[in-house]
């Protein structure tokens, strides 16, 4: 009987097949890119070029530090290694970054990053700033399975898994935006911003304005989890980027065989898309729960491993108008959550509007009855302020520019997911 761990992860219907992991796009030069390798991979592809165990070890270790911990990309800027040594890696590797297609500046000074893969696949990744943090809400996939009604990245089809090197890019190329790096080391690359980052604040690079990460952009992170977790462990390696664990996220919309393994093998935050809390509405809203309903669910997130009352699951509960954010609702919520025991929090979030969408948001009173019920149940249920909305940004709203369909063509597209979800 094969373990848990061993089991290969299925998506629901037979619309969209499991995403397996790629072999990364060749480069036409040749040169093997080390963005997202973690000191063993880059020690074995050393080897592999023809150093001997030992140096190899060596050069590792100063790779990675160059790599993660200053964000350089040009080796002749790595002053530890020797001349001769340098050319030698210019000469079969690369330090990359993701291709920028488009950078914007919101209002309220979010930014969203349209990216651009060797192999043309388009995703993007969200920096959302506040007074005492930063957090960069970066993607798992190119496009979605999931069809969750009210998200816009639900319409776009599964185009693939992004690699490792593909998730630590989106954290790197945040960081060279940022001016982040020591001494305010930013790669060769920091080209990235546009004339509309001139009035944008100038962080200064002793301190760490990128201080959380949450996995909820593009994607479900959990049918993408070798390559997310792999990701994240080097984004947490203290001899690199050194984020540490719990000022990482990782939001799910309830992918229950993979939830444990999480906790065991990444051990970040957990974050759960709930968004009802009857079968009814949430089989429209996140048609997963036809295949995890929401007894499971919460059954599992009671079974998490690292949940407790100093680090509390996250539920995300979009509200929207007359769908879902009646008194009623809210009471159920709350029972709900009691009969689980869980340490939980609930965000609530407004409903970021997109062109085609079916929903409307809960007006601002009713937002804050239905908080208010939450928060007299005993559980904190805070209304999260919509960020970056004028530059399509916002909880939702992410979905590649290159991805033009008619409504006719996404409700198409809708059904038969629908449909082969049963």
């Amino acid at each position: 009987m094969q373990s848990a761990a061993n089991l290969v992860m299925p998506i629901p219907g037979l619309i969209d097949p499991v995403p397996v992991p790629r072999a990364v796009t060749p480069r036409a030069d040749g040169r093997t890119d080390l963005l997202g390798l973690s000191r063993p991979q880059i020690k074995a592809v050393l080897e592999e070029a023809g150093l001997d165990v030992k140096a190899a070890k060596l050069r590792a270790k100063q790779l990675f530090h160059w790599l993660y911990h200053r964000g350089e990309t040009d080796f002749e800027a790595m002053t530890d290694l020797a001349k001769p040594m340098r050319g030698w890696m210019a000469e079969r590797f690369v330090v990359g970054r993701p291709a920028v297609v488009e950078a914007q500046v919101s209002n309220d000074g979010t930014r969203k990053w349209l990216l651009r893969s060797d192999d043309g696949q388009d995703y993007e990744m969200v920096f959302i700033p506040d007074a005492d943090r930063g957090t960069l809400c970066v993607s798992s996939q190119v496009g979605c399975t999931l069809n969750c009604r009210f998200c816009h990245t639900g319409t776009m089809r599964l185009v693939r898994n992004l690699t490792p090197g593909e998730i630590v890019g989106q954290v790197m190329l945040a960081r060279d935006a940022l001016g982040e790096w020591p001494k305010g080391n930013m790669g060769s690359n920091v080209a990235v911003q546009d004339d509309e980052d001139e009035d944008a604040p100038q962080y200064s690079p002793d301190g760490r304005m990128l201080t959380n990460i949450v996995m909820m952009g593009m994607g479900e992170p959990l049918y993408n989890f070798e390559h997310v977790r792999d990701a994240l462990k080097v984004v947490m390696d203290g001899d690199g980027l050194a984020l540490s664990r719990r000022r990482i996220t990782l939001s799910t919309s309830g992918v229950i065989p993979m939830m444990a393994r999480a906790s065991e093998e990444i051990g970040v935050n957990l974050a759960v898309s709930l968004h009802a809390v009857t079968k009814e509405v949430r089989d429209e809203l996140v048609p997963l729960n036809k295949k995890y309903g929401i007894e499971e669910l919460l059954q599992a997130c009671a079974d998490y491993p690292k949940a407790s009352n100093a680090r509390r699951i996250t539920f995300e509960y979009v509200m929207i108008r007359n769908k879902n954010d009646s008194d009623d609702d809210a009471r159920e919520l709350v029972r709900l959550l009691r009969k689980y025991k869980l340490p939980a929090k609930v965000n609530l979030i407004p409903f970021n509007p997109w062109p085609g969408s079916d929903y409307e948001c809960s007006t601002p009173d009713r937002i804050r009855a239905f908080s208010s019920i939450v928060f007299e149940g005993g559980i904190s249920a805070p209304v999260r302020t919509p960020r970056g909305r004028d530059i399509m940004a916002a909880c939702g709203q992410l979905k590649s520019a290159s991805e033009k369909k008619s409504r006719a063509e996404l409700d198409r597209l809708a059904a038969e997911k629908q449909a082969a979800l049963g």
